[in-house]
């Protein structure tokens, strides 16, 4: 089969690799479709030295599929034939048919098409971080970032009844999706102050909450500048880095409260994946709209660039595998 491997940092290339045998526990999954996000990017470009070459398969993890072989002694909701959401925190999906373990594999609505569900992987880990949010209603929520994640979050925030929901980005093509996804204000704060346009925004106050969904030094840094006195902030983009220097008395003299949140790995049931689908089958939500743009599998090195460049409109890149 044919498969990712990242050789060398920023260095991918395809290789020819054995396609896996099924094992106790275990299904074969032939790969449909994969979206691309930020945690990609950095398993590309900003892993440590020590971890390249990495393994086959590696970087894609926002996969949908079809279950080719599966255990025998399985006797789950899901068969030979499905199709399925396929979990694979391991990035190693960017292949044309994937090992998953049994319990990873959620079934899909077939009316629903491949590209809306397969959204539900990132969708879920946003439902899933949600959850450790303070009580949000009547309470300012400043979104930093407007790509998928940060869009997301703009409608698990609409839906938590937030009372203003205000969305920053430095693009501001992003900005025209913010709304569209739950946003009640947008702030293009490329070249002017956050803090004084929240405050214009927000009566003179700062927000209550802020959500990091950017991963970017100067994000993670903003989210302590923007947060008010005794505020929370939740740290969810993905950094490209493993240290950087940090604002700790800013931190400190405002008396912040801060989590970080990744995955759903160890979500029972995988509960918030499947809020996830839910609300894409039922069309709750605009899955649609998110996707900006479709590479077939033969171009997805251009694919990865224009992701990491964040460029020509692009929010939600779809991998097509059968194109």
């Amino acid at each position: 089969m044919k498969a990712v491997q990242i050789i060398a940092r920023g260095q991918p290339v395809f290789v020819d690799a054995p396609k896996p045998a099924l094992q106790p526990g275990a299904a074969i999954v032939k790969t449909l479709r994969l979206g691309l996000c930020g945690s990609d990017i950095r398993h590309l470009h900003y892993l440590p030295e020590s971890r390249y070459p990495t393994a086959i398969g590696e970087t894609g993890h926002e996969m949908v599929g079809i279950v080719e072989a599966i255990d025998p002694a399985f006797n789950g909701a899901v068969k030979a034939g499905d199709r399925v959401l396929c979990l694979a925190p391991d990035h190693r999906a960017m292949q044309e048919y994937y090992r998953a373990p049994v319990d990873r594999l959620l079934p899909l609505d077939p009316s629903v098409p491949l590209e809306y569900a397969v959204q539900a992987q990132q969708f879920g880990t946003v439902l899933y971080a949600a959850k450790t949010l303070p009580d949000l209603r009547g309470k300012t929520v400043a979104v930093i970032g407007q790509g998928s994640a940060g869009l997301w979050f703009n409608f698990a925030l609409q839906q938590r009844n937030a009372a203003k929901i205000i969305a920053l980005d430095l693009k501001a093509y992003r900005l025209n999706y913010s709304k569209h996804f739950g946003a009640t204000h947008s702030i293009h704060n490329a070249d002017i102050s956050a803090v004084e346009a929240l405050r214009d925004i927000n009566g003179g106050q700062l927000p209550d909450v802020v959500i990091e969904a950017a991963g970017e030094e100067e994000s993670i840094r903003l989210a302590i500048e923007i947060a008010r006195i005794n505020g929370f902030i939740l740290y969810f983009g993905v950094p490209r880095f493993e240290t950087m220097d940090f604002p700790i008395f800013e931190y400190f003299w405002k008396s912040l409260t801060a989590q970080s949140n990744v995955g759903t790995i160890n979500d029972p049931n995988h509960a918030s994946t499947r809020q996830a689908l839910d609300y894409i089958n039922s069309g709750a939500v605009d899955t649609g709209r998110m996707i900006t743009h479709t590479f077939k599998f033969a171009d997805v090195f251009e694919a990865y660039e224009l992701h990491r460049i964040q460029d020509e409109g692009a929010v939600k890149i779809v991998i097509d595998m059968e194109g």
